[in-house]
């Protein structure tokens, strides 16, 4: 889901970014990369890169099905690319 707000005639849009790459091969350099083509992508529609930013969150725990496979909550952090126009 993306969010996109506007505040005093400015713009907001927040993406998430999750790089994938492969166990043995993957570099820094592919996680660039995939992050440069992403901010290249939405300034071609006007939008202009501010930063990356983690947000953490918790997911709640899951009960299973008549309390069997239940597993609990956990705090995670994503990564969120904010843009403005």
């Amino acid at each position: 889901m993306l969010a996109v707000i506007k505040i005093k005639n400015m713009k907001y849009k927040v993406v998430p970014f999750v790089a994938a790459i492969e166990f043995k091969n993957g570099t820094s350099n592919h996680v660039a990369q995939q992050l440069e083509a992403l901010i290249n992508k939405y300034a071609l529609e006007g939008w202009n890169y501010i930063r990356l930013e983690g947000v953490s969150t918790y997911v709640g725990p899951d009960n299973g099905c008549f309390g069997f496979g239940g597993k609990p909550g956990y705090s995670t952090t994503k990564q969120m690319v904010v843009f403005s126009k």
